[in-house]
């Protein structure tokens, strides 16, 4: 991740070292810290006063002042915790980032060219190549519909949340699943406080449904991978990982078939 020497950064370094005190492992503030850090840094605030946080949750990592003041092993994480309130939790460090080592599944590439070519941004176009060649359902083994896409609620205890799409499923028992998914194209990055949002998000609105979060990210622009997790008492953790390379019919040979059928579950 980046590590920008902005205004950002020095905002949420004297909001940091403000509330901060050795041996704490977390302790909240409020969004208005954030205007009173600017206004005594004499810094500028964007109109979107969120995107201070946005930035160090999702695109950047947070500033060296910070990271310093966390133990060998964990890291520090920005969490909402209702409406224009945060909390900055000490964690156990759960990078989510594409296994180098895991192999690859060649699909055939079912989106029509015509949104391949128009498909907006990296996000959406990850979106669209997820929706149109049913990966979900294939990773999953769950026959799956997209009811929503960039779904936004309040969760109690968490604020507003938003999730980039909701797919329902069902399975051979008959039993319903809600998999909320997030996804991250370009130089934005998947965050553990985002599957834990997600998962609070269904527990909240889906209580009887089986709830497993997904995150699906480029790794280039032909090959996706996708991450599904569940909640420990260790806290997060990965539970499935596959990678999906998308490829047209002359690029899949039937000695390739044959050896997907010989894999194991």
């Amino acid at each position: 991740m980046t590590r920008p020497t902005n205004r950002y950064s020095a905002i949420i370094a004297a909001l940091f070292a403000k509330y901060h005190q050795p041996g704490l492992t977390a302790f909240d503030f409020r969004r208005e810290d954030i205007v009173t850090a600017a206004n005594e840094l004499g810094i500028s605030l964007p109109k979107n006063i969120g995107d201070v946080l946005y930035s160090f949750r999702y695109r950047a990592d947070l500033p060296t002042s910070v990271t310093a003041q966390a133990p060998e092993g964990y890291e520090w994480v920005i969490r909402p915790i209702g409406k224009g309130q945060y909390r900055f939790a000490l964690v156990e460090k759960a990078r989510i980032e594409p296994s180098k080592m895991l192999a690859e599944t060649k699909i055939l590439d079912a989106t029509p060219g015509i949104i391949a070519r128009y498909a907006i941004s990296d996000e959406q176009g990850l979106l669209a190549r997820l929706r149109y060649n049913r990966l979900i359902d294939i990773f999953t083994g769950v026959t799956c519909y997209s009811l929503q896409n960039h779904l936004r609620t309040s969760v109690n205890g968490v604020g507003q949340v938003e999730t980039d799409e909701l797919y329902i499923g069902v399975d051979r028992r008959g039993a319903h699943y809600v998999f909320p998914v997030q996804a991250k194209g370009g130089s934005d990055k998947l965050g553990v406080v985002q599957i834990e949002q997600d998962f609070a998000m269904c527990a909240q609105k889906f209580p009887g449904l089986i709830c497993k979060p997904i995150a699906a990210q480029f790794a280039d622009p032909s090959l996706i991978v996708l991450f599904a997790f569940e909640q420990t008492p260790d806290g997060l953790r990965i539970v499935t990982e596959r990678h999906y390379r998308l490829v047209d019919a002359g690029e899949l040979t039937n000695e390739e078939i044959a050896g997907y059928q010989m894999r194991s579950e």
